[in-house]
């Protein structure tokens, strides 16, 4: 049985968040705090520690420590150069948690960057090169799909889209590409653009699936996944934030109970057809244990798509 294979596929949950609460030493960071990614060489303990977490959780697929290990974001820690061997990394502290457990994945993670192409921070030529390059290192690693996530710019996306499907072309590889965009409380991407939009833009191309992750809880996602379960002929994905994020005691805390979260997306698989879901910022292995708990044995609804 492969990654296409499985009715529902259930994700992890968050990695930044879930960092921060290690209270990691100022050792691991070699002068370069903030960076994640960074950790995949300095402290691979703790990146094993946190993936085998969400496995014994019960995710079925692990996202890669690699949202923002693209030259662009590494650059801004003058790591722009060890681009392939942190993306390497990272898939190797993957398949340690995984171990030899059965029908779990890897996603190689591929996150936005930090500049926006609409907005012309960044040519489409060097985003595209960055892209290709990170890309390209996740796919030779072995990762089992690419998900290209929290992508706030249409033409951002767009881009990620097309290289990807080029890469895999050129290197024979047929692996899953996962979209994942993000909708801000206004209803719309970053820039403005409606989910209406986004499905058009990518209906031609081979996605897996097409959904939505970050900015919001899954009550803000209700209506942009509702678009999709109508419009989107394939498959659709939800892995919101633990709840809008409140500022209690100067602490950024998220609301949402592991059970209120299940609850959810609960409803998005029985009612809408949503058919791969998992947890962003603030999401525990508590809440994913709970996600699986309570959606494991369910069938994602059948949908009729308006052509």
């Amino acid at each position: 049985m492969g990654f296409r294979d499985h009715r529902l596929l259930i994700f992890d949950g968050a990695c930044g968040t879930n960092l921060q609460m290690m209270n990691l030493p100022e050792s691991v960071w070699d002068g370069n705090k903030g960076c994640n990614e960074y950790l995949n060489l300095s402290a691979p303990d703790k990146i094993v520690q946190l993936h085998r977490s969400f496995v014994e959780a019960g995710a079925m697929v692990l996202e890669t420590n690699t949202f923002g290990a693209s030259k662009i974001v590494l650059g801004e820690y003058g790591l722009e150069n060890r681009v392939e061997e942190i993306n390497t990394a990272a898939v190797e502290n993957a398949r340690k948690a995984i171990g030899d457990k059965k029908n779990v994945y890897i996603a190689g993670s591929v996150g936005p960057g930090t500049k926006l192409a609409s907005l012309g921070h960044i040519s489409i030529e060097a985003l595209t090169e960055a892209l290709r390059q990170q890309i390209q290192v996740l796919v030779q690693a072995g990762v089992d799909a690419i998900i290209l996530e929290t992508c706030q710019d249409l033409l951002q996306a767009k881009t990620a889209v097309i290289t990807c499907v080029e890469i895999l072309e050129q290197l024979g590889r047929d692996i899953p590409i996962l979209l994942s965009v993000t909708m801000e409380q206004q209803g719309t991407m970053l820039l403005g653009t409606d989910m209406a939009a986004v499905a058009a833009t990518m209906e031609p191309f081979p996605l897996f699936s097409l959904g939505l992750n970050c900015a919001t809880g899954p009550a803000d996602m209700e209506s942009h996944v509702r678009y999709l379960s109508h419009y989107w002929p394939g498959r659709i994905s939800c892995i919101p934030n633990q709840g809008l994020p409140e500022i209690i005691d100067g602490q950024t805390v998220y609301p949402l109970t592991p059970q209120v979260f299940a609850d959810y997306m609960r409803q998005f698989i029985e009612k809408l057809g949503v058919s791969i879901v998992g947890g962003c910022c603030g999401t525990t292995a508590e809440h994913i244990h709970c996600l699986s708990e309570t959606v494991a044995s369910l069938t994602p609804a059948a949908r009729e798509v308006i052509a």
